[in-house]
């Protein structure tokens, strides 16, 4: 009996106003996401258990509990916006505690209702029902004990009775002393995620107090990283255990549920018994994404810099990146460049995926632009997007571990906020400079510096010699957007005796070809405005003649729009393209005009 007291008290005792504060933020965040299952859950109790005489009973069960959730959730949603600054903290947890007291006792009187009228199955899914309730309600408000034990004290007392009344049969009062023995159970279970939801806040609040003293405190800025950085240990133990905890209930309602799914059931019970088990999952999934971070291992890094061609490595984060864009519906768009730069490939390519994934997260609607141009001897690559943006007073904390914007509610889906802190550190060891430029609302632009290199380290077999290629007498039309290729591809044509110009697009090429008709067209298959380099093609070739020969370049390597290429049934490459390789298809197409 003292062992009882002592863990109800444990249970009802609240903390600091500070932490209380957090405690009460984390618990009404998880308002909102019990709503809709609510409705669905109290909806097809009443579709799979009514009968003629419970009909209005259970109408009245799932009315009392929607308004429950509805009150609830405004009354979060209210005092978040106000950041929990109306009322006082102590004066919240007694209210939350009567709205789940209420909700406890409304859970519960299902069981009245239903017991004595069910089948078997019928009761096993009502029992489902209420553990299923209890488990997936310790995620949503055991950081404060006092609220969660409002919630399932009257929930497991009440639902006792009804057990026991079920008849004289053993095993119904062996399952009356279970739930008593699961509500200790619980209740145990609710300390401990409290327990370790405290810590958690407390090392929080710890680490701001250890950064504060740094920045006031410069003559103990030693002592004080070294115990940062212990904490930041102890932090990253303690997710570790905590993780391992609160599992556990999770993982024994899973094993409950599988037990239930081996009782004779119809097909209606068997699915009911499908969509709880899935909501087990569900909950595994979501404690899982909230506490299970991934720790950084310590080491240094050692790059290996060398001469490399920016294009490829590229067009390999575009293929694999590509379709994450796509699929909310973004643009994703890489500039072709022929530069050659310096640095770790392996490094480098980590440090824009982390970049490249940080866009599109971010970005509801619109495009991802990837980019480079030249500066002096230096190389800027740049990744724009048109997602939220960043205020000017947060541009540098976006770089801290585990510091994310937009994402009070701590939405795992939007990543853990070590994708920019990642990048920000690989690029200080290679000695890249990484910046961010930024317009709240509007969107944003990292950008990479890279030193240029003349040459790669190896013979480029992608150059042919002078001595190898013949003149070309030829009168050729390039059509790009890119300023660069552009830029690139006249002294190249004009190299090999060609009589070249170029333009960036369809409007500029039909007023040169009307003037004097090319012999070859070279165009990108992507160009502004939606427009491609089939619509230019067939342009051009309604004025010079069906005949004219052209060849299709494209930098775009997302499989939609290659199989869209390819479907034309014109000459294509891909950028960068090998001079060599050029050359060989202006000779053949040339010669199979003449």
């Amino acid at each position: 009996m003292d062992c009882m007291k002592q863990m109800f008290s444990q249970l009802l005792r609240l903390d600091g106003e500070r932490i209380l504060k957090e405690q009460l933020r984390l618990i009404l965040g998880n308002f909102a996401s019990a709503l809709i299952p609510a409705l669905v859950m109290s909806a097809v109790v009443v579709w799979a258990l009514s009968a003629p005489g419970n009909l209005y009973a259970l109408l009245a069960w799932a009315t009392a509990l929607m308004a429950l959730k509805t009150y609830g959730f405004f009354y979060a949603r209210h005092h978040l916006a106000t950041d929990l600054s109306q009322t006082p903290p102590r004066r919240m947890v007694w209210t939350l505690m009567l709205l789940n007291a209420l909700e406890g006792i409304v859970t519960a009187s299902l069981a009245w209702i239903t017991l004595s009228t069910s089948t078997e199955a019928g009761r096993i899914l009502v029992m489902a029902v209420s553990a299923g309730i209890l488990v997936g309600s310790m995620s949503r408000f055991a950081a404060i004990p006092a609220i969660y034990a409002a919630f399932y004290v009257p929930l497991i007392l009440l639902l006792v009775p009804p057990v026991l009344r079920l008849g004289n049969d053993p095993a119904y009062q062996a399952l009356g002393a279970v739930i008593l023995l699961y509500m200790v159970s619980v209740s145990l279970m609710a300390r401990n995620f409290a327990r370790d939801v405290r810590a958690a806040i407390n090392l929080r609040f710890e680490n701001l107090d250890l950064l504060q003293q740094l920045r006031v405190k410069t003559e103990i800025a030693v002592s004080a990283r070294r115990e940062a950085e212990q904490a930041d240990a102890a932090k990253s133990k303690f997710l570790a255990a905590a993780s391992h905890d609160l599992r556990q209930p999770v993982h024994a309602q899973a094993l409950f549920l599988n037990v239930l799914s081996r009782t004779p059931l119809d097909a209606r019970q068997r699915e009911l018994l499908g969509n709880a088990q899935m909501a087990t999952a569900a909950s595994s999934e979501m404690l899982g994404a909230l506490l299970d971070f991934s720790r950084i291992e310590a080491g240094v890094v050692a790059p290996r810099p060398q001469s490399l061609r920016l294009q490829p490595v590229l067009q390999k984060i575009e293929v694999e990146l590509s379709p994450q864009a796509e699929a909310k519906g973004l643009s994703y768009c890489t500039r072709a460049t022929p530069l050659i730069v310096r640095s770790d490939p392996v490094l480098l390519d980590l440090v824009l995926r982390n970049l490249i994934s940080n866009a599109i997260r971010y970005t509801p609607q619109g495009r991802i632009l990837v980019a480079c141009r030249r500066r002096g001897p230096q190389a800027v690559l740049e990744v724009w997007d048109t997602g939220i943006g960043i205020a000017p007073q947060h541009q540098q904390d976006v770089f801290r571990e585990f510091h994310q914007l937009g994402n009070p509610e701590r939405d795992r889906r939007k990543g853990l906020g070590l994708g920019l802190a990642i990048a920000k550190g690989l690029a200080l060891a290679m000695a890249h400079e990484l910046t961010l430029a930024s317009v709240e609302g509007h969107g944003s632009v990292f950008r990479l510096v890279l030193p240029l290199a003349d040459t790669l380290d190896e013979a480029d077999p992608v150059r042919p010699g002078v001595d190898t290629v013949g003149p070309i007498s030829a009168r050729v039309l390039v059509i790009d957007d890119d300023e660069t290729v552009r830029a690139a591809m006249l002294p190249l044509l004009q190299e090999w005796g060609c009589e070249c110009e170029t333009v960036e697009s369809i409007e500029a090429a039909l007023e040169l070809a009307q003037a004097r008709a090319p012999d070859l067209l070279l165009c990108d298959y992507r160009l502004r405005e939606q427009r491609t380099g089939l619509e230019a093609i067939h342009a051009l070739r309604r004025v010079c003649g069906a005949g004219l020969p052209a060849l299709l370049i494209t930098g775009d390597t997302s499989p939609e729009r290659l199989r869209e290429a390819h479907a034309t049934g014109l000459p294509l490459l891909h950028k960068p393209v090998a001079p060599d390789q050029l050359y060989r298809h202006l000779v053949q197409l040339l010669a199979a005009r003449t």
